[in-house]
């Protein structure tokens, strides 16, 4: 891996803040930029939702996002930078939860690692969630 490649994970208290992962990406070499954010929404299994819940072991959720990004990197390009950041704690309806962002020579090698990232994440990443509903906690 290059080093001079970017590598930014972190576990939030609260909301991610969507203008913090823009920000992170200054490669001059790298033309495409793809981004996710996963926002709390107000409905879930047929319930109004007030509120998400996110709990994290970060003694192996950072270590696993590393290794996701390798695997990445493998599969799209060793030239990739990455910015991923998860809340925890109490995130409103609205707000972000998790935001994740690839930086790239080109747009496709972008959009794929970016896909890849979030999809093993939901997977392999131990957070856990607990809705807020408006008649009660699940």
């Amino acid at each position: 891996m290059p080093s001079t490649t970017l590598t930014k994970i972190e576990i939030t208290s609260g909301a991610v803040e969507a203008s913090r992962i823009h920000e992170s990406f200054n490669n001059p070499q790298h033309g495409g930029q793809a981004f996710f954010f996963g926002a709390v929404r107000n409905f879930n299994h047929g319930k109004p939702v007030k509120a998400v819940s996110y709990d994290c072991y970060d003694q192996m959720a950072v270590p696993e996002l590393k290794h996701i990004v390798f695997e990445a990197r493998a599969k799209w390009g060793e030239d990739l930078d990455f910015v991923i950041f998860h809340g925890t704690g109490r995130i409103e309806v609205g707000q972000f939860s998790v935001g994740i962002g690839v930086s790239s020579p080109h747009r496709d090698e972008a959009f794929q690692a970016c896909r890849y990232v979030i999809e093993e994440l939901k997977v392999r990443v131990p957070i856990w969630k607990q809705e807020h509903y408006l008649d009660g906690d699940s």
